[in-house]
């Protein structure tokens, strides 16, 4: 496997950092590569070379980490957890989920709910996100004038 130049990885950096940040968001390939500024095919080549995964098995695998996160320390359902975390199916989220995993996600909340610790109110973590969201949109003090 040949290796990535040095000033490229700047690139795939910014485009892996914004998976990372909009990992919720619909991201396709177009977009990645448009955040990296590279062309699409030269960007999947490169992206999947130097971190061994492709961009979509890339934020798929983010999404399933939120997930478990999420499936661990809270009270929300398996669909509203789908839903949270950027899937588009239930069906595609627990198939993800089991080969990334090695069971459901029903599996993997009801084993950490039977040895786990109090779970954050669902209603909680959907306003928090709400919240999250809204701050994002809405142009700091200084600029709304």
């Amino acid at each position: 496997m040949r290796r990535v130049p040095g000033d490229l990885l700047v690139h795939l950096r910014r485009a892996r950092d914004h998976a990372d940040l909009h990992y919720r968001e619909p991201l396709d390939l177009e977009t990645l590569a448009t955040v990296a500024g590279l062309s699409k095919y030269y960007f999947q080549r490169t992206f999947t070379a130097t971190y061994g995964l492709s961009p979509a098995a890339y934020v798929s695998q983010r999404r399933v980490e939120r997930a478990q996160d999420l499936l661990r320390a809270t009270n929300l359902t398996v669909t509203e957890v789908c839903v949270e975390v950027g899937f588009a199916s239930l069906g595609s989220f627990s198939s993800r989920f089991r080969d990334l995993v090695g069971e459901t996600p029903t599996e993997f909340q009801r084993r950490w709910a039977a040895s786990g610790a109090p779970h954050i109110p669902g209603c909680f973590i959907l306003m928090w996100g709400l919240a999250e969201r809204a701050s994002e949109e809405k142009p700091p003090p200084d600029e709304q004038n």
